[in-house]
């Protein structure tokens, strides 16, 4: 006879604890979710087309968050802007408005992910570019009515 006790209930619960262990080893170590900067470039190029004009606008949003450069981002804007910040949804009409409430706008936590941004961690999809698990968007703005000429700008901030 064992001297140990088997608990049906406790052996389901550790094996269930171990699978989803298993599992969420197996989908984090996972080369096949894995993304290459050239993946990223060409899906960006594919969606929005100039995908080697995006390079200088991301570095300097990650410059400037790093920095806390207000005056950097705000000129990465397209206006109006949406932000969402402090459980409330904000309109910011101009750069002017967005550098006076920058700390209200943008989070610490937000800066600092962005500021640690990697471009194969880039999520691009018709919408635009998402980074820091959605916290910014950039977008290819189109600059006439036929959209010949685009440039990258901040099309959304979600803290």
């Amino acid at each position: 006879m064992s001297r140990y006790t088997i608990c049906p209930e406790a052996s389901m619960s550790r094996l269930s604890a171990a699978l989803l262990l298993l599992g969420a080893i197996l989908l984090g170590g996972s080369s096949a979710l894995a993304q290459s900067d050239s993946d990223v470039y060409h899906r960006i190029e594919e969606l929005h087309g100039d995908a080697a004009s995006f390079d200088r606008p991301l570095r300097q949003l990650v410059r400037a968050m790093r920095s806390g450069d207000a005056e950097t981002i705000a000129g990465l804007a397209e206006y109006p802007l949406t932000v969402k910040a402090n459980g409330e949804t904000y309109d910011v009409e101009n750069a002017e408005d967005f550098i006076d409430n920058f700390d209200d706008l943008v989070t610490p936590e937000t800066r600092r992910a962005v500021g640690r941004q990697q471009y194969e961690d880039l999520f691009v999809n018709s919408d635009g570019v998402m980074m820091a698990g959605g916290a910014v968007w950039m977008g290819a703005v189109c600059d006439d009515t036929a959209c010949e000429a685009s440039h990258w700008a901040i099309i959304a901030i979600n803290n």
